[in-house]
């Protein structure tokens, strides 16, 4: 979900391979703790974890030399330690969710019935290397574990029709996000950090579950998958109302600690939202869009959607989370009152305009080892447009997502520099590079 533009890094005085040095950590984070295979777990969305608590720290950022690698074209490169802390918190959020994706797909029978049992080992091993990483750097991960195993029970219950709120469905989501963004503040040596963090992190997770469902809803109806959306009779048009939402007060969490005008943090967290944000908002038809930086505008029309009730959140927490966080189903067992508006409502369910998507097979296990093999581990895909091994999306090269593609939001020389342009709603904070 989170790329970063390098002609964003440029005008924040970066260097473009600043992302690039936190993922090769990261990488080597998981190789050096947890073996070769691990490296497969790499979740480019879990270096914000890093990138995070390095912003919270004092001082000049520590860097290691890395050698040849084949993602790398071979050549050497300046790294984030393996052994730091944001880099080993990173580390534990990508096998915990590496291990919850492959048993996500084994439940939803993308998994033939021979690659089941590797499939189930590799997740199990990931499980427990997670285990054992979150002790040595003081995180619980027992409330994440739990509320990821939950997940798999929700979704059957709103499949089978039981009563469901989309803020049930992703509430695992959430805490585990949340509880992930308040440990760097920890890690970082600045507790105080800690709530807006969590804050922050809470809406991160919400942002990362909806924008999955809204990409993949027109793939989940075809093959009859479980979708939260279609689940729970959310409107695309509703759940972009939801992204936003939270994207603003992910970056007013980040404000209250001062994070958000960190030239790394906007140039590889809020920025990159803001990307997704747009570009899902003219998938779903709701967000129009500047032909030029000038501006242009072409604007689409689509089924009116009734507003979202703003959340509330207080400064008080529950047990450590912000009220927000405590899980919805909660709501039924006794919460009520100021607790239930602390944690604010859902919209009703209101279809809005849902476009078709370009469709893509996603390839059988074997399949998508060979994928992996073939195309990752041998460098093609620095070089040349591939097939993603998990979804069997089409993607650009690695060499081509260098140069900023910034569509119809603005012209490249422009990139990042917000728009001016009057009675513009396009909300052009930056461009939704897909680089």
């Amino acid at each position: 979900m989170l790329k970063p533009c390098a002609h964003g890094a440029v005008s924040y005085g970066m260097d473009a391979t600043a992302w690039q040095t936190q993922m090769c950590g990261l990488c080597l984070g998981l190789r050096d703790g947890h073996g070769q295979l691990a490296r497969a777990a790499t979740n480019t969305d879990a270096i914000v974890l890093g990138v995070l608590t390095e912003a919270q720290q004092t001082g000049t950022a520590v860097r290691t030399a890395a050698g040849p690698c084949p993602l790398r074209g071979m050549r050497k490169a300046t790294v984030a330690p393996s052994d730091s802390p944001g880099v080993r918190l990173a580390a534990t959020a990508s096998l915990l969710l590496g291990a919850a994706k492959i048993r996500d797909h084994i439940d939803d029978g993308d998994a033939r019935r021979l690659g089941r049992l590797p499939m189930t080992r590799v997740a199990n091993r990931w499980h427990a290397g997670a285990s054992a990483a979150a002790a040595p750097i003081g995180l619980d991960l027992e409330p994440l574990i739990a509320a990821i195993e939950s997940q798999a029970e929700r979704e059957r219950a709103a499949a089978a029709g039981a009563p469901t709120t989309l803020d049930e469905l992703t509430w695992p989501t959430q805490l585990c996000a949340s509880e992930l963004f308040a440990h760097t503040a920890v890690l970082a040596q600045r507790p105080e950090n800690a709530g807006a963090l969590r804050e922050a992190g809470w809406h991160f997770g919400r942002i990362a579950h909806l924008a999955d469902a809204i990409e993949d809803i027109e793939q989940d109806r075809a093959a009859g998958r479980f979708n939260p959306l279609i689940a729970t009779g959310t409107g695309t048009a509703d759940a972009h109302a939801l992204l936003r939402e939270s994207n603003s007060l992910l970056e007013a969490a980040l404000t209250r600690v001062g994070l958000d005008r960190t030239a790394s943090i906007r140039w590889m967290l809020l920025d990159p939202l803001n990307g997704v944000v747009r570009k899902l908002g003219r998938a779903a038809g709701v967000v129009h869009t500047c032909a030029t930086h000038a501006c242009g505008t072409t604007r689409h029309t689509v089924e009116s959607v009734l507003p979202v009730e703003e959340l509330r959140h207080p400064g008080m927490l529950l047990a450590g989370i912000p009220t927000a966080a405590v899980d919805p189903g909660q709501q039924r067992a006794g919460i009520t009152g100021a607790d239930s508006a602390a944690m604010g409502g859902m919209p009703q369910a209101v279809f809005g305009t849902e476009p078709p998507r370009t469709p893509f097979r996603r390839p059988g296990f074997w399949e998508g080892i060979g994928i992996g093999l073939t195309q990752y581990c041998t460098g093609y895909a620095c070089c040349s447009d591939h097939t993603r091994p998990c979804t069997g999306e089409r993607k650009e090269s690695w060499l081509k997502r260098d140069c900023c593609d910034c569509g119809d939001c603005c012209d490249c020389a422009n990139c990042c520099s917000g728009c001016d342009c009057p009675d513009c709603d396009c909300d052009c904070g930056c461009c939704d590079c897909s680089c």
